[in-house]
């Protein structure tokens, strides 16, 4: 079985697959999404019915040619395009069975897959595009909910920024006591001289 990724890939397939059989008249197209318990490989039978074999070939000949030009896709195997009364196209995740009517009505695929859930082409269709999307609508919520996380973190880095800085206190100057000590010395030296030299009197 697929991822779902992969699945989704397999989907747009089966759908493009589906819309070539409708191009060429197909009859009564149906998709079967198979239980994956029942499956074994393929996750879709793609049946469609034509009224002669030149028509089962050309619808064959058109899904081949669609998957191949749109996607780059080839099949693992085709079998019965030479009787024309059965084709089968095997993709791996999905067959394609071409029938003439009645042999779709006499090896009834449909009864023989009863836990494969039976779709038309516009169910699938409806159900292929809600899923892309529900899909796209999960990015776009995740895409915008990555920038305000982003914004929320970088907010507190703003704030500690804008916080200035302490400004160191200056050192206390050594000026007033060197000029303290000079003013001493000087009054020392005055009062040596007076000593010395007392002032005569008149």
């Amino acid at each position: 079985m697929t991822t779902s990724k992969a699945l989704e890939q397999t989907r747009i397939l089966v759908q493009a697959a589906a819309e070539a059989c409708e191009s060429k008249k197909g009859e009564d197209t149906r998709i079967l999404e198979l239980d994956p318990i029942d499956s074994g490989l393929s996750d879709f039978f793609l049946v469609t019915s034509a009224t002669n074999d030149r028509q089962t070939t050309a619808i064959a000949d058109e899904v081949e040619y669609r998957l191949k030009h749109d996607f780059g896709v080839m099949p693992h195997s085709v079998e019965g395009r030479r009787k024309g009364d059965w084709i089968l196209l095997d993709y791996v995740d999905f067959v394609v069975h071409v029938f003439l009517a009645e042999r779709r009505a006499f090896y009834d695929i449909e009864r023989l897959r009863k836990s494969a859930r039976p779709l038309t082409p516009a169910e699938f269709d409806a159900e292929l595009k809600a899923a892309l999307a529900a899909k796209t609508l999960t990015a776009r919520k995740k895409a915008a909910a990555k920038p305000k996380t982003a914004k929320a973190k970088a907010a507190p880095a703003a704030k500690a920024k804008a916080v200035p800085a302490a400004k160191p206190k200056a050192a206390p100057s050594a000026k007033p006591k060197k000029l303290a000590k000079k003013a001493a010395a000087k009054k020392t030296v005055v009062k040596k001289a007076a000593k010395k030299h007392p002032a005569k009197k008149s």
